[in-house]
């Protein structure tokens, strides 16, 4: 789950696309004025990704069958950062601050999981060290975001 550690945000409603599902805390993009979960490998761009949902939709939820908005938090400052929990695959270690990392596309995790041994898309930079399972992170998100690599990093 990706949950605020400190900077200012703000919920927002937005239309849910139906037939999709997301778990709470997890990263969701705008895709054609609707949102849509964001998921490993590239799709959505990171220039979609909005911000943070708030409720989990499952295949049981109103917006999954009928067109609803939902709440979604999101940042009104630059760096704001989340605590975000790291997939067991790769640990997190305290020189990995400063690094940028995916979201996890192993089996098991979701759009909400930071993969510490990827660094392609580089959706998330690690500002913070908890544990080999939790980090601090800003959310590489938004109109203007680009790839570590792209930025000359």
């Amino acid at each position: 789950m990706i949950k605020l550690h400190k900077g200012r945000t703000k919920m927002i409603w937005l239309p849910w696309t139906i037939g999709q599902t997301v778990t709470e805390g997890g990263l969701v993009a705008l895709s054609s004025g609707q949102l849509i979960p964001t998921v490993a490998g590239g799709t959505p761009e990171i220039a979609s990704v909005i911000g943070v949902i708030r409720h989990a939709v499952t295949s049981a939820s109103d917006e999954y069958t009928t067109q609803g908005n939902v709440e979604v938090q999101v940042p009104i400052e630059l760096n704001v950062e989340w605590i975000i929990d790291v997939d067991t695959t790769h640990a997190l270690v305290l020189s990995d601050i400063g690094s940028y990392f995916d979201l996890s596309s192993e089996s098991g995790y979701t759009n909400d999981t930071v993969d510490a041994g990827e660094t392609n898309e580089d959706q998330f930079q690690c500002v913070g060290f908890i544990s080999a399972t939790k980090g601090i992170f800003v959310i590489n998100m938004g109109i203007g975001a680009d790839t570590e690599t792209d930025a000359g990093a």
